[in-house]
């Protein structure tokens, strides 16, 4: 960057009255265009000129143009495009422009959310009112794949090495045991997989054995066996009907937050776990969720009646919330964003599964205690 960059006298700078002429100046450039100075503005700097202004302008014979665009009383350079102001104190006083109002972002891509949230929700679709053995193999393999994730991100960020193989197949064996045996079939795959949690890290070396078996039957809690009751959902006679009314609660009372906090939120619910969640939206999880618990437990639930869905979509919104930020939490003791990428849109098969997990065994016992196991 050279000098002339910093403060040095330019065309237009109105100097002492008793300085002359800069010796070495640059030739001045072509004579004065009347017309061009009315169709441009600001007016060009000019180099090489006279660097005192007033009637010794005059005297040298330098036209001054005058008009509405042009003011009669000396006015500070303008830098060219692209330079540092010739004299950054004297352009402090000059009126800054207001910075544009920013626009809230919902922080992800919505389109591709919103593809992948319609491909789901038709698998899902499809796979419930077919077959219901095909949607207990998409239950499973969804837990299979949030099991990979969630034992990675121990892995990569804490070092801790859950056994992988073991959780996958028991995960896969509790959700097939709660749709066969119901509650005693998911409690025996349970233990049978924490056995074998136990069993299979004994194979490495006894450092950080307490603290990988650990991780590891946190996690066959955490993800397959929550995920057995909705297989167990699934088992009754109604048991589509149940696992829709599950699943369009839960993602009803997430749209209910996101939207009204989205919106309407300032007052932070939880800033030190999930900065984004606000109290408004919890409130509009609440409003949202009864109302849809209220027309499932109506119009879909064998027995059900609306009063039955407003206790419903209370308990959802709460345990949604709630599972949330459990998993948040997770997140933010992992230091990262989301659990995978393997969504456009929405992270991983955790991102997606964080509410539902801790909302399974909430839909499932209240959905027998209103209208019986099926």
């Amino acid at each position: 960057m050279n000098d002339s960059s910093w403060g040095a006298p330019q065309a237009g700078y109105w100097g002492p009255p008793d300085q002359g002429p800069v010796q070495g100046a640059v030739p001045a450039g072509p004579p004065y265009d009347a017309h061009h100075a009315q169709q441009t503005r600001p007016m060009p700097i000019v180099p090489g000129a006279p660097e005192h202004g007033g009637d010794q302008e005059m005297d040298q014979g330098v036209a001054r143009p005058s008009g509405p665009l042009f003011r009669d009383e000396p006015t500070r350079a303008r830098p060219h495009p692209g330079e540092m102001p010739q004299n950054p104190e004297s352009m402090s006083d000059a009126p800054q422009p207001a910075p544009p109002p920013q626009k809230k972002s919902a922080g992800r891509n919505l389109g591709a959310a919103i593809g992948v949230g319609v491909g789901l929700g038709a698998l899902v679709a499809v796979s419930l009112f077919v077959v219901k053995a095909v949607f207990v193999g998409v239950v499973a393999v969804a837990i299979v794949v949030g099991l990979r994730e969630l034992t990675k991100r121990l892995e990569e960020r804490k070092g801790i090495k859950a056994p992988f193989v073991p959780l996958a197949v028991g995960g896969a064996a509790m959700i097939v045991a709660g749709y066969v045996w119901g509650a005693d079939g998911a409690w025996t795959a349970m233990a049978l997989t924490a056995l074998a949690v136990l069993v299979w890290r004994m194979a490495q070396p006894p450092e950080n054995y307490l603290r990988d078996v650990t991780a590891g039957v946190f996690a066959a809690f955490y993800v397959p066996f929550l995920a057995t009751f909705v297989s167990m959902m699934l088992a009754a006679d109604d048991g589509p009907w149940r696992v829709l009314t599950f699943i369009v609660i839960t993602v009803v009372a997430d749209t209910g937050a996101y939207a009204v906090g989205w919106r309407f939120g300032t007052h932070k619910l939880a800033p030190r776990i999930s900065p984004g969640k606000t109290r408004e939206g919890l409130l509009g999880a609440v409003a949202f969720a009864m109302v849809a618990g209220a027309l499932c437990m109506q119009f879909l639930i064998d027995g059900g009646t609306w009063w039955q869905g407003l206790l419903l979509g209370l308990a959802v919104s709460v345990s949604a919330t709630l599972g949330d930020l459990g998993e948040s939490m997770i997140k933010r003791d992992l230091g990262i964003k989301d659990m995978g990428t393997l969504l456009p849109g929405h992270g991983g098969i955790m991102d997606r599964l964080d509410s539902l997990l801790p909302t399974a065994p909430v839909v499932w016992l209240l959905l027998v205690v209103f209208v019986g196991s099926g």
